[in-house]
């Protein structure tokens, strides 16, 4: 079972911290073999909303919640990860529902923005996702603008 918790940036536990950051690390930096600065200041603005997904006391699903103006001219979903240990039975796809629940509860109406990779496009598209852009590369991996519409 998958414990669900979204907490601002002064809520984490120093635990949690280190769980949701070695996570993003492992996905974005070492199994993405993809070298960028990974803490890039805007876990801590206020506003911000960190979803962590726990089992056994673990981290294994982590995604970011931004407010309009930060990544995005409006609200965006970012750093979405599994722990590659957990993948294969559906936790992407409960991670991405539990996100827009919190998006809805924390900016009710607005519409969402993402930057996805580019073979995730058909992932996002069933829960609602547009393409708003070309694709593009961002830190070597082909990315493309999806927004979903409130």
């Amino acid at each position: 079972m998958i414990i669900w918790q979204t907490l601002p940036f002064n809520k984490l536990s120093t635990l949690q911290l280190y769980e949701l950051i070695k996570l993003r690390v492992n996905i974005f930096v070492v199994e993405q073999t993809c070298p960028y600065p990974e803490l890039d200041d805007k876990d801590t603005i206020d506003d911000v909303y960190h979803l962590c997904g726990s089992q056994n006391d673990e981290i294994i699903a982590y995604a970011r919640l931004l407010p309009a103006g930060i990544s995005y001219e409006n609200v965006s979903l970012g750093r979405v990860a599994t722990k590659d240990t957990a993948r294969g039975n559906g936790l992407g796809h409960q991670l991405i529902i539990e996100a827009l629940k919190q998006c809805e509860q924390h900016w009710p109406g607005k519409t969402i923005d993402i930057g996805a990779q580019e073979y995730l496009q058909s992932f996002y598209q069933k829960y609602g996702f547009k393409p708003i852009s070309e694709v593009y590369m961002e830190d070597g991996i082909p990315h493309i603008d999806m927004r979903l519409n409130k």
